[in-house]
């Protein structure tokens, strides 16, 4: 069960992308039409919240930020999983979509997401399931920035706290026989692991063929009191913000998971890993987090469904 509409964190996430994309130098990820999508009032929103010590209840006539004093902070507690997490799985899914003359890619609680206007492929469709107060606070945006939806995009308002996801996805135009690729970013920190498994076998339920999902996690190590100082600064931010904590998983834990719905793991980005790929030679102080990972799991095509409704041809043939 994913939670049911945009909150503070999601929107600081938003934030992340487009503040680096604006101001930021050796991009590891340029979102560069989230500015424009956010909107220059939710942007100046943000950057004052981080100027105030996320402290919720700022006043509203505060001073507009300035770089100078969010820059700190927002490279050491902002930046760093928004923006290599989004890579990650950008770069997964466009490697994905290679394989296939055509392929799906589902977006669990979009958001201000940008994907489907800077994507070049037409063979993807995409599906942004999120919110419906969200999906059309997005939609009144689009109409005001005079954009054009294309034609390869679905958005699918959803509850997740009281929708069937499988139904509301299958309704608007998923196909379970053509291959499809999952994103759940920025989620499980707030779940416990049973809670996260539901969507997980949702979409093992949802593929008939090959599919793939994407996710970020923090580890079991997040709420240990010798974890590092940021770790649990962050913990203490997101719950002044409404969105508490819960716990971290282990690798042992999210692969038996996974494994329990017919996914096995292709790709697992440790806290180390991360380092190295996104955040090597910086001078910014932008890091990665000490608790994050990113995993990549496969779910192969479920030969016994495809052969009983005899597609095993058809589908790549």
């Amino acid at each position: 069960m994913i939670a049911a509409q945009e909150s503070t964190t999601a929107k600081l996430c938003s934030f992340a992308r487009a503040y680096h994309s604006n101001i930021g130098r050796k991009k590891i990820f340029d979102d560069y039409l989230a500015y424009d999508l956010m909107g220059k009032e939710e942007f100046e929103r943000m950057g004052r919240l981080i100027q105030n010590d996320f402290e919720p209840d700022y006043k509203a006539d505060a001073p507009e930020f300035t770089t100078e004093q969010i820059t700190t902070k927002f490279n050491r507690y902002i930046a760093p999983i928004p923006l290599s997490r989004i890579a990650f799985a950008e770069t997964k899914l466009l490697e994905f979509a290679q394989k296939y003359p055509v392929c799906q890619y589902v977006i669990c609680g979009a958001g201000m997401d940008t994907f489907a206007f800077r994507n070049g492929n037409k063979a993807i469709r995409i599906f942004e399931l999120d919110h419906p107060d969200t999906s059309r606070y997005k939609c009144k945006r689009i109409q005001e920035l005079e954009w054009n939806i294309p034609k390869n995009l679905t958005f699918v308002p959803i509850d997740f706290s009281k929708d069937d996801m499988i139904s509301v996805l299958s309704a608007s135009g998923f196909d379970p026989k053509v291959p499809a690729f999952f994103a759940i970013l920025g989620v499980s920190y707030y779940l416990t692991l049973p809670v996260f498994e539901q969507t997980v076998k949702n979409i093992g339920k949802l593929c008939h063929v090959q599919a793939k999902l994407v996710f970020d996690y923090p580890d079991e190590t997040t709420l240990l009191s010798e974890n590092a100082e940021r770790v649990h600064t962050l913990a203490h931010i997101t719950e002044r913000l409404g969105e508490k904590m819960l716990h971290g998983y282990s690798y042992a834990e999210i692969n038996t998971m996974l494994d329990r719905h017919g996914f096995g793991i292709e790709d697992h980005e440790t806290p180390q890993m991360i380092q190295q790929h996104y955040f090597a030679d910086r001078d910014d102080g932008i890091q990665a987090f000490e608790n994050i990972h990113f995993m990549l799991a496969y779910k192969e095509a479920d030969m016994t469904r495809r052969q009983s409704n005899g597609t095993d041809r058809k589908l790549f043939g």
